[in-house]
């Protein structure tokens, strides 16, 4: 049998703590699952109030369908291709001596402890 030394304090902290984390975290499925629902219902209610303001103005069908989306697409992608310069596509790499600096070099950074032992 193992013993477990496990006083009041301590079961009261962790029942405690585990309370807190699934109280979170059903405020949290509540607050995800509501917000939307909230702000779907926002938007219906003023795109009501808008399309029965502009019902008389705008005649014909409130979606775009699938051939016209895609026209405006092909369209907006020739546009952009378009507008880029041509590039003659050619790499140069020019190659830059460098003079010899001791402060990148290594061998000053190091020191021969091996003459101090005798």
């Amino acid at each position: 049998m193992i013993l477990l030394n496990i006083d009041n304090q301590t079961l009261v902290i962790t029942v405690v703590g585990w309370l807190i984390v699934f109280v979170a975290l059903i405020v949290l499925i509540i607050v995800f699952n509501w917000v939307p629902r909230l702000l779907h219902l926002k938007i219906k209610k003023r795109s009501s109030s808008t399309i029965a303001n502009h019902n008389s103005q705008v005649k014909g069908p409130k979606y775009i369908s699938g051939d016209e989306t895609a026209a405006i697409a092909l369209a907006l992608y020739l546009y952009f291709e378009e507008q880029h310069d041509e590039e003659s596509n050619v790499i140069t790499i020019k190659q830059i001596q460098r003079r010899y600096s001791p402060w990148s070099s290594k061998i000053y950074g190091v020191r021969n402890f091996t003459n101090n032992l005798k």
